[in-house]
């Protein structure tokens, strides 16, 4: 697999983004909510030219939530179209339930003001069947159509008590 996205699409390059679905035995995904926006999101982000998808998502994982994912902890699902032009690339990882208090995004952005803001400005445990409600469109569909969370859940080892 190419470590840079070089799809051609609509006449430019289609964008590759990793991320990671971080699922505890509860069982729950971890989401951020969009600075900004009305929609909650997997911590992810764009890969960056020389990165594997592994690396992006491990230096993407590490700014938004302040975490550092052990590489060999991660289990690729692959490659997914996400929206026009843009691919996303996921992986999944067994953790605990860790207190939200404990995460921190340190990745930024100018708001339409000038201020210097979060990328994420909380985050939340969030059951399974909430998580179409919180996501954006296409997350929602991505997490409830192409990738089946429980599956992906038991995958991880977990199993339905």
């Amino acid at each position: 697999m190419p470590t840079t996205a070089v799809t051609p699409h609509n006449g430019g390059m289609e964008s590759l983004s990793c991320g990671v679905l971080l699922l505890t035995s509860e069982p729950s995904l971890l989401l951020g909510h969009a600075t900004g926006t009305s929609h909650w999101d997997i911590p992810k982000g764009l890969q960056e030219p020389g990165e594997s998808p592994l690396e992006t998502v491990l230096r993407e994982a590490a700014e938004e939530t302040g975490l550092v994912l052990p590489a060999g902890a991660l289990m690729e699902l692959g490659r997914f179209s996400y929206r026009p032009g843009k691919q996303l690339h996921l992986f999944a990882c067994a953790t605990e339930r860790l207190p939200l208090s404990s995460l921190q995004c340190t990745s930024t952005f100018v708001d339409r003001h000038g201020r210097e803001r979060p990328e994420i400005d909380r985050f939340a445990w969030v059951p399974f069947h909430e998580v179409p409600q919180r996501c954006a469109r296409r997350m929602a569909e991505l997490l409830t159509q192409a990738v089946s969370l429980p599956q992906v859940w038991s995958r991880l080892g977990y199993a339905a008590s």
